[in-house]
């Protein structure tokens, strides 16, 4: 790998479908290196279901060198029972990517939309056709959990920086953002 590459792994925490998309950014080239669900069945305990959240990760993290790691927050919902399990699931890929050393950011879900489509009320298949111009594939997956987790990578590389990551630096204003980001602007 490059030393001015990264690779960003995103995820899309869930009990029965968590999505998983990586990136390679290599200058201001950014390339689509793999996107998919792990499924779980709905007959396992919250425990094994979780165990296999943090081995998939891991996996992940090992097999692609993964150098930052980015997750969507959950929303906040009426069920209570959903947001725990929700949120356990996210507490445990966390767990998965800070062991091994990787720096965490989390997002929300309008965040992430705004980044890819410039709108946070966008629905998922204007995310998924936004991320099919922006990476230039035309897979259309069968669980949009995978391009939600893509989503989730690419919306980290726009930012730029992780409050986690102490070799980012700040920008001063919209000139300084122009000047060292010359491809985003149309």
């Amino acid at each position: 790998m490059n030393k001015n590459s990264k690779i960003i792994l995103g995820i899309d925490p869930g009990t029965m479908v968590m999505g998983f998309g990586i990136i390679q950014v290599c200058s201001e080239n950014v390339s689509l290196v793999e996107m998919d669900v792990l499924r779980l069945n709905a007959r396992l305990d919250a425990y094994t279901k979780l165990q296999l959240i943090h081995k998939k990760v891991h996996e992940l993290i090992q097999i692609h060198r993964a150098t930052q790691f980015a997750i969507e927050a959950p929303f906040f919902g009426k069920n209570v029972q959903s947001m725990l399990k929700l949120g356990r699931a996210q507490g445990v890929a966390i767990a998965a990517a800070m062991q091994a050393g990787v720096p965490v950011t989390e997002y929300s879900p309008r965040k992430i939309k705004q980044a890819i489509t410039g709108n946070g009320n966008s629905d998922k298949l204007q995310v998924l056709k936004m991320l099919q111009r922006i990476l230039s594939f035309d897979d259309h997956p069968k669980y949009l959990d995978a391009t939600d987790a893509l989503a989730v990578a690419v919306c980290h590389h726009f930012q730029g920086n992780s409050v986690l990551d102490p070799s980012s630096k700040k920008l001063s204003g919209w000139k300084d953002f122009l000047s060292k980001n010359p491809q985003r602007v149309k």
